[in-house]
């Protein structure tokens, strides 16, 4: 019963619709679909700026989509994660107003995307195909036939580009990939430690997760593969937010052997905030991706 109802907590994919489109903002956009890596439909917008550089934006897990996350439907999450609704559309358009082109997509599992073999959240281990599956898209686009390429991962959407660069050469050895920003990159186990639960119930959950979902989230994750990055990275992280380890966000910074910037920011204390941040905040967004792009 507690493995159960833990692992529904951390890898069962909450409600996470699509509740508002770039229309409201006032964006030139087309919805598409395209193919993660394993076939995979995944579904997304691409907003319209100029032709010759575009940033692949992929949100956090389990109850979050393309658009952000809404309160509404969450339960006891309403105000754990923040206040208020995030809008990821509000750094679309800042992108968008400064010239980039945008690629927002749901992540597996999320959203009106497809679901991947296993129906869970696996943390960025599948996800990854997901991360791939963009930036061919783009790459293949003929539109954007000659554009550079950024990335914008949130939270899993770190930890699966992480893995996609430690997993997939095809995403490492692309020409066109130029820069990334990891904003608060996130393992699983150091989540739960967090978040105070007490080691029994952790056990219980991880359990649960292995022997009836086949998801093994223990370990380091991600952390082993980001050496493996190769393009110049720009990790953000709230030095405020209780739902992660500091030592852990510096072991992913340390082991970056790139170009890299850390931009701590001293924020609430709620794991949101940083993402609220990352809407209303333009200014270092801009001058990472003007740098590379």
């Amino acid at each position: 019963m507690f493995g159960k109802a833990i692992s529904n907590l951390m890898i069962k994919p909450g409600k996470s619709p699509v509740f508002e489109t770039p229309e409201k903002y006032g964006l030139d956009y087309e919805e598409v679909t395209f193919e993660a890596k394993d076939g995979v439909l995944l579904s997304g917008w691409l907003v319209k700026g100029d032709n010759d550089k575009v940033i692949i934006q992929s949100h956090f897990g389990v109850q979050c989509s393309r658009c952000g996350f809404t309160q509404e439907g969450k339960g006891l999450m309403k105000n754990a994660l923040w206040t208020s609704d995030i809008h990821f559309l509000d750094q679309a358009k800042y992108l968008a107003e400064a010239g980039y082109s945008i690629l927002m997509y749901d992540l597996r599992n999320h959203g009106n995307s497809g679901s991947g073999k296993t129906p869970w959240v696996t943390w960025g281990t599948e996800e990854r195909k997901d991360v791939l599956g963009a930036v061919n898209f783009v790459s293949n686009h003929s539109d954007y036939s000659d554009a550079s390429i950024g990335l914008l991962s949130i939270c899993m959407g770190a930890a699966s580009s992480t893995f996609a660069f430690g997993l997939e050469e095809e995403l490492k050895n692309n020409p066109r990939l130029k820069t990334m920003i990891a904003v608060q990159p996130l393992t699983y186990d150091y989540f739960v430690k967090a978040m105070g639960l007490p080691g029994f119930l952790i056990n219980s959950g991880n359990k649960y997760n292995l022997e009836k979902r086949g998801v093994d989230l223990t370990g380091d994750s991600f952390l082993p593969h980001v050496k493996k990055i190769s393009i110049p990275t720009l990790v953000i992280q709230n030095q405020n937010d209780p739902m992660t380890n500091m030592d852990m966000v510096k072991r992913y910074y340390d082991d970056l052997k790139v170009e890299k910037e850390m931009l701590w920011l001293d924020l609430e204390k709620k794991r949101g905030a940083a993402y609220a941040w990352l809407s209303k905040s333009p200014e270092p967004i801009l001058a990472w991706f003007d740098k590379y792009l």
